[in-house]
């Protein structure tokens, strides 16, 4: 077991009582977790404030507590350390604990608001098939090598990540890519993390219900840039204009990547359809999977990385072209009737916008584009009517359902959607409150050619309705309803 005052290396400490040479077996934020001979980190959160648990972590066996405020009455026998904020002590430790496993590989953080999901998980699947051990952290999952772990947050608590990245440097882990996500790291999750890069994907509206402004989730993202040591790389998309705002006042190495502006890495769509896109890559032509002009700045980004990690560029070429897209990510299907199913994650303005401009693209002759799409509950409102008008513009028929509505009325989410619609558009609506029967009217309303569009939840494997979760697949209903046409 280490000392405490090992793990409490680095951390700013406001007053101590009590001894920090204690054996500790155990780092804890959650007092409901705490063991024997733990720790407890008091923090002060969004929805509960841990100091108001500390009885209850002392109860369990807690022997130290750090806080942000003293209690009242000290316990004997008990060390109580005061710091500025409990979150950052937090990370520190866990890294401490843990023996601080990011340096031990090469960590790469990916941030911005539409598709962190992509480039750190095609990112994992490029660098395995060059035969290097990788790791993971992502929305969908956690890899460790070959083996999965589930992913509750696209970034997790500081203590998970440290736990499986000390996994990865027991796995002989070179690599690991990252989500980063705004909540993430404005929670301070990533502080203590030694980053050998970060990356920039793109910045537009979402989580204002958290940050409250767009300069302030602007700021928490940038904030994973400004960390950086000067050997890492700091790579950003220069045709979003935050993206010279990302690497202003950071330390690392800066490079560039572009399909509109000039760039150190850039990229062309040379061609398109449905299977995939031919794209000129610097000065290489590359055949790619993923189609769309925002998966092109995912490969994009994806080559540019590979070649600031080392990698050859004819042998990333050549991995780029064998990527298959990521679960719920413009996933297709195509009927016997040859109607085509999207499913895809896109769950905030720009990323809808996106998915059907790349549709519109795609288009041949006179198919009809479906789109169903709804809005989570519990989380930023201000979007809604935005996405209710960009569904309505861009589709000629649109179905508003539900979501994950939580602890909202789905009722109230999809008229706060539909108030964003003009009364021009009004005609294409229809409002089907159930998520399947939205799904399958789409089905039924498809003729030979149409497309339909399922937006919203992507990989999701479920709905949740005032903290229930049940069983819900978009792509795996979606499928199953068009094959029961097909009978």
């Amino acid at each position: 077991m280490k000392l405490l005052k090992d793990i409490l290396f680095g951390v700013g400490l406001r007053a101590v009582s009590g001894s920090t040479h204690l054996p500790v077996a155990q780092v804890c934020f959650d007092s409901r977790e705490i063991g024997q001979d733990a720790v407890f980190v008091a923090i002060k959160g969004t929805l509960a404030n841990g100091h108001d648990h500390i009885a209850n972590a002392l109860a369990s066996g807690a022997i130290a507590v750090v806080c942000e405020d003293m209690p009242e009455h000290l316990e004997d026998q008990v060390t109580y350390v005061q710091v500025d904020r409990g979150q950052s002590a937090l990370a520190i430790m866990a890294s401490n604990f843990y023996d601080s496993p990011s340096k031990n590989l090469k960590l790469v953080g990916v941030t911005g608001t539409n598709g962190k999901t992509t480039v750190s998980s095609l990112l994992y699947q490029l660098f395995k098939k060059a035969g290097y051990k990788v790791g993971l952290l992502s929305t969908i999952k956690i890899m460790v090598g070959d083996k999965a772990y589930p992913a509750t947050h696209t970034t997790p608590d500081a203590i998970t990540i440290n736990k499986h990245l000390k996994l990865m440097n027991e796995a002989g882990v070179e690599f690991c890519f990252m989500e980063a996500s705004s909540h993430g790291i404005h929670q301070r999750r990533t502080e203590g993390l030694t980053f050998a890069g970060a990356i920039f994907t793109n910045l537009s509206h979402d989580h204002l219900d958290y940050h409250k402004t767009f300069a302030d989730y602007r700021d928490a993202k940038k904030m994973l840039f400004d960390q950086l040591p000067k050997q890492a790389f700091a790579l950003t998309n220069i045709d979003d204009k935050n993206g010279l705002v990302m690497v202003q006042n950071t330390k690392a190495r800066k490079f560039t990547y572009a399909l509109k502006n000039y760039a150190d890495y850039r990229a062309q769509i040379l061609e398109g359809q449905f299977d995939g896109q031919l794209l000129k890559v610097n000065e290489n032509e590359l055949w790619t999977k993923l189609i769309g002009h925002f998966n092109a700045y995912n490969v994009l980004a994806i080559y540019a990385t590979a070649h600031l990690l080392g990698l050859e560029t004819l042998e990333t070429l050549r991995l780029l072209s064998e990527l298959e897209t990521v679960d719920g990510r413009f996933q297709y299907y195509v009927s016997k009737d040859n109607i085509t199913a999207i499913v895809d994650y896109a769950h905030t303005p720009d990323a809808l916008k996106n998915v059907l401009d790349t549709i519109g693209t795609l288009r041949t002759g006179n198919e009809n584009v479906i789109t169903v799409v709804g809005c989570g509950g519990d989380r930023d409102s201000s979007k809604r009517p935005v996405m209710g008008k960009i569904a309505a513009e861009m589709s000629s028929k649109v179905i508003f359902t539900s979501d994950n509505p939580r602890t909202e009325s789905p009722s109230k989410i999809i008229e706060e959607i539909n108030a964003g619609v003009g009364p021009q558009d009004q005609r294409k609506v229809l409002a089907i409150e159930n998520r399947l029967q939205a799904i399958r009217t789409a089905c039924q309303m498809a003729a030979p050619n149409d497309i339909i569009l399922v937006a919203g939840k992507g990989h999701e494997t479920y709905q949740e309705t005032n903290g229930v979760r049940e069983d819900f697949d978009d792509y795996k209903i979606v499928t199953e309803q068009l094959r029961q046409l097909e009978k």
